[in-house]
């Protein structure tokens, strides 16, 4: 009798192993799809046009080859590989910021600009910088980065600047050259 519950012992187990074997199922390819989709963009478009309006005006007109979306992060933000050329208005007059880079941040209103940042005031003077940031919230754009300031009067360079974004109320943190031009 003993033998006999043994026997049926070892069988209710190997039953039971054999079932849990064959019931489970690799799904590690399943798995890291699951990462590889969280890493990815929830979108992706192409030639991008877009305005932003005020009281019926537009403020700032965004124009990018390329823009991905990924809001579907935690800490959301709009990546503009192939760059970006930002034009923002203010009574009729018109500044430009082009980038060869950029990142937009939903949850604080910051553009990081990046690589051959290039703005055009509307007083007609241009910086050149590798990285700015435009805080669309506060209207202010700044960096910390080395850049260069040329009007028609003079050229200033130095590293770090904040600034309106009408550059009116324009301040270098450091200057480290001036040159004046000849009129």
């Amino acid at each position: 009798m003993i033998v006999k519950n043994s026997h049926i012992i070892k069988s209710i187990v190997t039953a039971i192993v054999v079932t849990m074997f064959f019931s489970c199922k690799d799904n590690f390819k399943e798995i890291q799809q699951i990462g590889v989709l969280q890493n990815e963009p929830i979108g992706i478009a192409e030639h991008i046009n877009l305005k932003y309006t005020d009281s019926g005006k537009v403020k700032a007109n965004l124009l990018s080859p390329k823009m991905k979306d990924f809001s579907n992060r935690q800490f959301a933000f709009t990546e503009f590989p192939e760059g970006i050329k930002l034009m923002l208005y203010d009574k009729g007059r018109q500044s430009t910021i082009l980038s060869d880079y950029a990142i937009s941040y939903d949850q604080n209103d910051l553009i990081d600009l990046q690589d051959n940042v290039i703005i055009i005031t509307q007083q007609g003077d241009s910086i050149f910088a590798n990285q700015l940031y435009y805080d669309q919230k506060n209207e202010q754009i700044f960096t910390n980065e080395a850049f260069k300031m040329v009007s028609p009067t003079k050229i200033i360079t130095g590293n770090g600047f904040n600034s309106d974004k009408d550059f009116k109320h324009f301040e270098a943190l450091e200057v480290t050259g001036i040159i004046y031009l000849d009129e």
